[in-house]
């Protein structure tokens, strides 16, 4: 996956990163995340810069997080005197997120719940960990309205992916439980320079989340969609009798109309959903 950064003269880029070469292509990532002028953005890997340049002037606030202690410096030296712009030198997959968008200390009075004005994500995401990242910012998904991200082309078809295909996957069902998934625009290789070896898609989250609709508890659907994808290639059948008794799991299967035979990534989750809440009702 490219991390983009800007295109500049200077030392030799880093192994596996691609300059990305096209301002049209770093303008339409920014636009896809609508009017920022009275939001706060998080923008995940900003590398040296080429999306922060353009986000820093149309965005309330601006929190970039940087892995790279090298160019954390060089981003805190280049936009030190923007007052909106906040440079977090850290890994995302580490950072308090609680911390950084939860409420102050001494900030509610007593009685009082939090309700924070959600902010929007903006990032390029290496590939070997888009799915950490990804889970991580849905388990926070109460902070955030809108993510935008550029992933590897193949990742993006899978989130994209409906029920029944072959990229339908616990990803996939995982990430529309919480949020409407749209793909964007693909970049060639030919967009950076130099160019890399997969295309890159960028996508687009609308945070949404579906449990009260679906009517089932947090964790324990999460859990549920875990043993139902737990081996890819067994059917139903097979994944949920680990976890269920048979009896019930052959009651809750004739009841919600959902053949044993089928694999998990044929059901819609309005049919999972269904399966899990006649399974606890059969356990209540």
């Amino acid at each position: 996956m490219p991390k983009v950064v800007a295109a500049h003269k200077g030392p030799k880029p880093k192994l596996g990163q691609h300059f990305l070469a096209s301002d049209s292509a770093a303008q339409r990532i920014v636009e896809a995340l609508g009017d920022t002028s009275a939001a706060t953005v998080l923008e995940i890997g900003p590398g040296r810069g080429v999306l922060t340049s353009l986000l820093a002037q149309r965005t309330q606030r601006l929190i970039a997080i940087e892995l790279d202690r090298v160019l954390a410096a060089q981003l805190r030296m280049e936009f030190g005197m923007r007052q909106n712009v906040e440079i977090i030198e850290g890994d995302v997959l580490k950072i308090e997120l609680d911390t950084v968008f939860g409420p102050k200390p001494g900030s509610l009075r007593p009685g009082l719940s939090y309700q924070p004005e959600p902010a929007r994500v903006i990032g390029n995401l290496p590939y070997y960990i888009t799915s950490d990242i990804l889970l991580r910012l849905l388990e926070y998904h109460r902070y955030f309205s809108t993510i935008v991200v550029m992933l590897q082309k193949e990742v993006a078809d899978r989130l994209a992916a409906s029920p029944g295909s072959r990229d339908y996957g616990l990803f996939t069902a995982t990430t529309q439980l919480y949020a409407r998934v749209e793909k964007l625009f693909t970049l060639p290789p030919s967009a950076f320079n130099p160019p890399p070896k997969v295309h890159s898609s960028v996508i687009r989250l609308t945070i949404q989340p579906r449990l009260e609709a679906l009517r089932v508890p947090e964790a324990e659907f999460i859990s549920f969609l875990k043993l139902c994808f737990g081996q890819k290639r067994k059917t139903l059948w097979n994944n949920l009798k680990t976890g269920y008794d048979q009896g019930a799991l052959k009651a809750a299967l004739a009841k919600t109309g959902v053949k044993p035979t089928v694999r998990a990534e044929a059901l819609p989750l309005e049919r999972t959903a269904a399966l899990f809440r006649a399974l606890q009702d059969g356990n209540s």
